[in-house]
């Protein structure tokens, strides 16, 4: 009985001792990275130990359960298996290590280069690249830490020398199989590199107008206008033609078009645009222009052209301008609005009060050869003559 109580004692203490140690490590690493965290956007060296201390505060645990077996006199076959589980667990942390540590640099490469700025073209295309490239590195570090845990085991690596004594059908199979997983890979590293998108940019996708929100390693997320998310696969932006407003500058044209009447005031008009858009912040001081491109026998159509830094400014300024171009028109200049109008004088009215149309003769309308009727008689058809024209 004494016996088995030492021997009981002699597995108990090595374990008690590195569970104790363990729990104390785990608790103090994490409350080291939360430390970090709050200094990880100023320091580097808080950056770094937020990013080792999560995965130690699980990998020292075990690697002191591990120097505990070793140290209990325990079954041989149970000691293997035990070690199996935690050198399973030690591989895990190194890829959750490696995958933090390349998540931590993209984050201060995000964090040099933001696009909260006027200027923000290289600072999109940086991170564009960090995020495409980062989101593949981890993918591949995750694929390869999972496969060499799972080579571990006797079972899969016998079924992994089947598969590689089939290797051309089971290629096969699995190429045709992956063949969207693999073409999105390949497109997010094209788009990483060419960059025909990056983050933030303006595009027209499928008739819809959104900036690029989102870039991940199969898709891609377009936030509409109005809050909708567009979600669209990596492959689509290689193979179909799409509309990019901020491809190689954020500054934009923008057209504001009126319809006006013939003797609209086209200096006062030009004019007016100059003086709204000197008075708004958001016109860069590149274009102003007023042009007639176009008439007809109603109306004439106007074209008022200004520039902006992005889109979002031009789209606010060209609406500044509409509101403020006919609050203009109508206080200035109301005969320039297009109406449909009728001009009637007092002389014309009082002919129209005495003077008759006289009738139209039956007979100098008659077509030829058409059939007399003597006893047929034709009403007067009296028209009030009342002429058109413009009104003042």
């Amino acid at each position: 009985m004494r016996s088995e109580w030492t021997h009981l004692a002699a597995i108990a203490w090595p374990l008690l001792a590195a569970l104790i140690l363990g729990i104390a490590v785990h608790w103090s690493l994490r409350a080291l990275a939360r430390a970090a965290s709050r200094r990880a956007r100023e320091q580097m060296r808080a950056q770094i130990a937020q990013v080792v201390a999560v995965p130690a505060a699980v990998a020292l645990p075990l690697l002191f359960l591990s120097l505990a077996l070793n140290a209990t006199p325990i079954d041989p076959d149970l000691l293997g298996q035990l070690r199996h589980w935690i050198a399973i667990g030690g591989m895990l942390c190194l890829t959750w290590l490696v995958a933090r540590a390349v998540g931590a640099v993209e984050a201060r490469i995000l964090l040099e280069h933001p696009v909260d700025v006027e200027d923000n073209l290289a600072a999109r295309r940086i991170q564009t690249q960090a995020r495409v490239i980062s989101r593949v590195i981890q993918a591949g570090v995750i694929l390869v830490g999972v496969a060499l845990a799972l080579m571990t085991f006797p079972q899969v690596r016998q079924i992994g020398a089947g598969l590689l004594a089939s290797a051309g059908i089971i290629g096969l199979i699995a190429g045709v199989a992956a063949q969207p997983v693999f073409g999105n890979l390949i497109a997010g590293l094209q788009i990483a590199l060419a960059q025909p998108i990056r983050l933030d940019d303006v595009v027209i996708v499928e008739g819809e107008w959104g900036r690029i929100e989102e870039i991940t390693s199969t898709y891609v997320v377009v936030r509409i206008w109005d809050e909708r998310r567009l979600v669209v696969p990596l492959q689509w932006f290689i193979s179909n033609p799409f509309q990019n407003w901020t491809r190689t500058s954020a500054q934009l044209l923008g057209t504001v078009f009126l319809w006006l009447d013939h003797r609209a005031p086209i200096p006062a008009i030009r004019e007016e645009l100059q003086r709204i858009c000197e008075a708004d912040p958001r016109w860069d001081r590149r274009v102003c222009v007023t042009q007639i491109t176009e008439t007809d026998k109603h109306t004439i159509e106007v074209r008022l052209l200004v520039s902006a830094r992005n889109s979002g400014e031009l789209f606010d300024l060209r609406c500044a301008v509409r509101e403020g171009m006919l609050a203009f028109l109508d206080a200035h200049h109301p005969q320039a609005l297009p109406r449909v109008r009728n001009e009637v004088t007092d002389g014309d009215a009082r002919r129209a009060a005495t003077h008759a149309v006289a009738p139209v003769a039956h007979g100098s309308t008659q077509s030829p050869g058409a059939e007399a009727d003597s006893e047929t008689t034709v009403d007067p058809d009296l028209d009030t003559g009342l002429p058109s024209g413009r009104a003042q």
